[in-house]
């Protein structure tokens, strides 16, 4: 709530020589500025203008619509407490104005809040004050805690020469960085932790190629999820869909590239916690042919599955990256043949389905797909569950003697899969096992080397105020989609070259996956700047 030292300490507002400010304006301004330090949300829905067409912009992007504005409010769990230093007001003729506001978070620094205002007439005939537009500028923190769990300047030095020279690594909480503990997302297991001796091997091959590290990055608790949403450190932000989820696990490196301050995102992909990120934040995202890249040094989750993988704003760089990392002697050279599967994109929201059959037209007009033929996977949720059942199997065998010992230590999500996880028996295990060998073979055989291409995920990022069972069901269904390179063992590189309109924006990116054969990874990255191209 705000403090009677707030309420009482208004100081006087400014306008030009001559000038009165319009009546009942301050008086709404304050009525609001009370609403904001107190949280009070019926009071500010009351005083945004109602429609379509109102405005409020920060760091983290634009909110278009009342409703998208008061959705956001109803997530964020209140404003950071400030106090107003200095108000100044310019009317704009009768009926509107701008207020100027410079703030003084209880935290140190300097903000400022920008307002147009206008006056309205009720139902009731009153005259009543509503923002229109609104801007806000907060004190950046010197390293966001929902993105970074520590930054350097860089935190690790490369090599100081190499194809990576100025580019800047945002490593995910999982892999080991000499002299840091890994901390899983879990600040209970970072407390146990011992600081690493030496640098993962995903790691290392980037510093050798003369990268430096930025810092190491959030991600959600033990990597079991796809969401992005950590409910110790927070929400890393989606500047791509404003207001929306950033995707997981790899979380934290996705939010640290796609808003510029790292150029490289290293990251795993166990079931789609690179594709996703990158797909709703419009990133380019590989998940590695499974073995192609070394997991020593990081912690795993469901090592039949586990990957390394890379999120860029270009292509160039995921080239440099994955050059830099995979051993040449083993990728090869992809066919550019081509698959879809339609029990895949009847799962697709139908924004996201438009628009990829519209990119496949695209594609088919600019002669890139000349050899495309439908496919049939098998039962896509005995597939999913097949999947499932195994991965949960396995994280349970990693985890879960630590989860145990440390009651309470998870956030509600991840713990309720947890518990699913440890009722899983030897013997449905066993059966997933050798369902999913079957099944891997089935997909081979089907696909033939053909690169099957699916959206990365079924919708465009959701709204960051969702409920945990929305969550869970967009989860569930975007898993059935990244699923198949899990079960098949093959690279997944997620492009981003396809948009749907969402509550926020009309231009939410949704990544354009292509599966490849295995060890094809360096090959999948130029067909997809081919791609890119004719899509631009």
């Amino acid at each position: 709530m705000a403090d009677s030292a707030h309420i009482e300490d208004r100081p006087a507002p400014h306008l030009p020589a001559g000038v009165e400010a319009p009546a009942g304006l301050i008086d709404a301004f304050w009525e609001y500025e009370t609403a904001l330090m107190g949280d009070d949300l019926v009071a500010l829905d009351r005083l945004f203008a109602p429609g379509e067409d109102t405005l409020r912009g920060d760091a983290g992007g634009l909110l278009i619509g009342h409703d998208a504005i008061s959705g956001f409010r109803k997530g964020r769990g209140g404003s950071p407490q400030r106090a107003i230093l200095r108000v100044e007001v310019r009317p704009v003729g009768h009926d509107a104005a701008l207020i100027v506001a410079v703030t003084a978070p209880l935290t140190g620094g300097r903000g400022q809040q920008t307002q147009l205002w206008r006056a309205q007439t009720s139902i009731d005939g009153a005259r009543e004050w509503k923002v229109e537009a609104a801007h806000v500028h907060l004190p950046a923190p010197a390293i966001p805690p929902s993105t970074w769990r520590v930054v350097g300047s860089p935190l690790v030095t490369g090599a100081g020469e190499g194809p990576l020279m100025g580019q800047r690594v945002a490593v995910k909480d999982l892999f080991a960085v000499a002299r840091y503990a890994v901390g899983g997302g879990v600040p209970a297991f970072l407390d146990g932790a011992e600081p690493a001796t030496s640098h993962a091997p995903a790691v290392a091959a980037l510093l050798n190629a003369g990268a430096d590290v930025q810092g190491i990055a959030q991600t959600d608790e033990f990597a079991y999820s796809i969401a992005g949403r950590n409910p110790h450190y927070g929400t890393p932000p989606n500047p791509a869909v404003p207001g929306a989820i950033s995707g997981g696990s790899s979380s934290g490196p996705a939010s640290a590239v796609a808003m510029g301050q790292a150029t490289i995102g290293l990251g795993t992909d166990t079931g789609g916690s690179i594709r996703v990120p990158a797909s709703y934040q419009g990133l380019w995202g590989l998940r590695t042919t499974h073995d192609a890249v070394s997991v020593g040094g990081v912690l795993p989750l469901a090592p039949s599955f586990d990957t390394v993988g890379w999120m860029t704003r270009d292509a160039a760089t995921l080239r440099l990256a994955a050059t830099a990392s995979l051993p040449p002697a083993r990728q090869k050279s992809a066919e550019r043949r081509f698959a879809v599967a339609p029990a895949l994109t009847a799962l697709l929201t139908d924004e996201v389905r438009t628009s990829f059959a519209a990119a496949i037209a695209e594609l088919s007009a600019a002669g890139l797909v000349d050899d495309l033929v439908e496919v049939d996977l098998g039962d896509i949720d005995k597939l999913f569950e097949t999947y499932r059942v195994v991965q949960a199997s396995e994280a349970w065998g990693v985890h879960g003697d630590w989860i145990t010992a440390h009651p309470g230590s998870l956030g509600d999500d991840v713990a309720a899969r947890f518990r699913i996880a440890a009722e899983i028996s030897g013997e449905t295990t066993a059966l997933a096992r050798s369902a999913a060998m079957v099944a891997e073979a089935r997909i081979g055989a089907e696909l033939d080397d053909r690169i099957l291409l699916l959206p990365s995920a079924t919708s465009a990022a959701p709204s960051a105020t969702a409920d945990s069972a929305e969550i869970e069901t967009v989860r569930a269904g975007t898993m059935r989609l990244t699923c198949i390179a899990g079960i098949s063992r093959k690279p997944a590189l997620s492009v981003p070259v396809m948009t749907v309109a969402t509550a926020t924006t009309d231009t939410a990116p949704v990544g354009l996956c292509l599966v490849g054969p295995r060890f094809t990874d360096l090959s999948l990255i130029q067909i997809g700047e081919d791609f890119a191209a004719a899509l631009a």
